[in-house]
């Protein structure tokens, strides 16, 4: 630690520029011009057809003085303050709320790279910004902002495995958007087609009309029977009175859509709390079970999560609660999001400035109904993709929290680097 200083980008930096100042015409086809909106959160850029070109005349001006390279460091300036990314030599001009690094022999880029993406990092660049309508900081400012600097061989090393949690990341939201996949693909498939006896969907509407039927609500396979929600569940308004609840700070969990988080999660650790009386009312009324769904009836419509199980709370009235009753919860939940039902809440959305669905509306939803065998079958498809949403969410998530207790260790010198041990293995799956 005795080796290492902390030094400002300037004396660190061969060069500290930012992107245009100036307008240019758009072309049709011509060269990429990026802003801080393509600087992506993976610490690489994103961009695609639906961003602006400019002439080859307007590119060659703009890089006639000076042009990024490969190794710069990429960081946004204006707007969202801090993302960071290592330019990779792509043929593209930046706009001015992008700024680049380009490192002297003092530090490396990969370094440099991780250093940006400290805590340590946003909160000085957080200071120094000019807070106006938009935010933004100033080159002069950038080259004030401070990072610790050990020697080249350490600065490789903590590169190296902060480098290697980020790849498991990455490998980890790919497993995600592989299984987000699959349930949309699902999604579509058996709650239009279902499955047959022996497992398979059934062939579609096109290739076999008399294995489906024309219904209230479209087509749905032959042998299915559309059911009124009420029919099949009880749908049950915690708060009919819509008064007001009694608040209370070392009170009961009071549940909206906005404690409905990633993963199917409701959050429990809530800002508003409410008395005990209001969780018994509820209670009495609504008979909460594992399989109570909560199901958003205004502003946003249609959101559902399964309700918290072992954990007394209560409920906003924009919610209402589903207990089915002659219907498999699973298959319910998961019909919920299907496009039938989801078009059935939409077309009875009422209101502009607040959307809502009476509860009367929502009983009115019109469920397509496979016998109890198909309904197994399909929620057991679905079910098996969300655990493994779920695991790998979490895995995610653990390794956020990992690469933030190192990046707290290795970039503040608290944990000695070893220059002779290999990095360490992080699970991504």
């Amino acid at each position: 630690m005795n080796e290492w200083r902390r030094v400002a980008l300037r004396h660190v930096s061969t060069h500290i520029k930012d992107g245009t100042h100036g307008t240019h015409r758009r072309v049709e086809s011509g060269i990429p011009l990026l802003s801080a909106k393509n600087v992506g959160r993976r610490g690489r850029l994103e961009w695609d057809k639906s961003d602006d070109l400019i002439s080859e005349s307007d590119y060659a001006a703009l890089t006639s003085t000076f042009a990024p390279k490969a190794g710069d460091l990429l960081l946004t300036v204006v707007g969202s303050i801090g993302r960071s990314a290592v330019f990779d030599g792509s043929r593209v001009a930046f706009q001015r709320s992008v700024a680049f690094v380009r490192s002297s022999d003092a530090v490396l880029p990969c370094y440099l790279f991780q250093a940006s993406c400290s805590e340590d990092f946003s909160r000085q660049l957080e200071r120094r910004c000019n807070v106006t309508a938009q935010a933004g900081l100033y080159l002069g400012e950038l080259a004030k902002i401070s990072i610790p600097l050990p020697p080249k061989q350490q600065q490789q090393k903590i590169a190296t495995i902060l480098t290697s949690i980020d790849t498991a990341i990455e490998k980890t939201e790919a497993l995600i958007a592989k299984y987000e996949q699959i349930k949309a693909g699902l999604m579509h498939d058996l709650f239009t087609r279902g499955v047959l006896p022996n497992g398979q969907p059934r062939p579609p509407r096109e290739q076999a009309p008399d294995l489906y039927q024309e219904t209230a609500i479209g087509w749905i396979p032959r042998g299915w029977t559309l059911q009124r929600l009420d029919n099949v569940a009880d749908v049950i308004d915690p708060n009919p009175s819509h008064r007001n609840p009694i608040y209370h700070p070392a009170g009961f969990p009071f549940i909206s859509t906005v404690e409905f988080i990633e993963s199917d999660e409701v959050e429990t650790n809530t800002p508003r709390r409410v008395v005990e009386e209001i969780v018994e009312e509820q209670e009495r009324r609504c008979q909460f079970t594992r399989s109570s769904i909560g199901f958003s009836r205004k502003g946003t419509i249609g959101e559902i999560r399964f309700l918290p199980v072992g954990i007394r709370f209560a409920l906003l009235d924009s919610l209402c609660v589903i207990n089915p009753k002659t219907i498999s919860a699973s298959y319910l939940f998961h019909s919920l999001r299907s496009d039938c039902l989801t078009r059935q809440s939409k077309n009875m959305t009422m209101g502009q400035a607040l959307p809502q669905v009476s509860i009367g509306r929502v009983r009115d939803l019109l469920v397509p109904t496979p016998d109890s065998s198909e309904q197994i079958f399909i929620e057991n498809r679905f079910d098996a993709v969300m655990t493994a949403i779920k695991k790998q969410s979490a895995n995610e998530k653990k390794l956020r929290q990992q690469k933030i207790g190192l990046m707290q260790d290795l970039l503040t010198g608290k944990v000695e680097v070893k220059l002779n041990k290999e990095p360490t293995g992080f699970a991504d799956g």
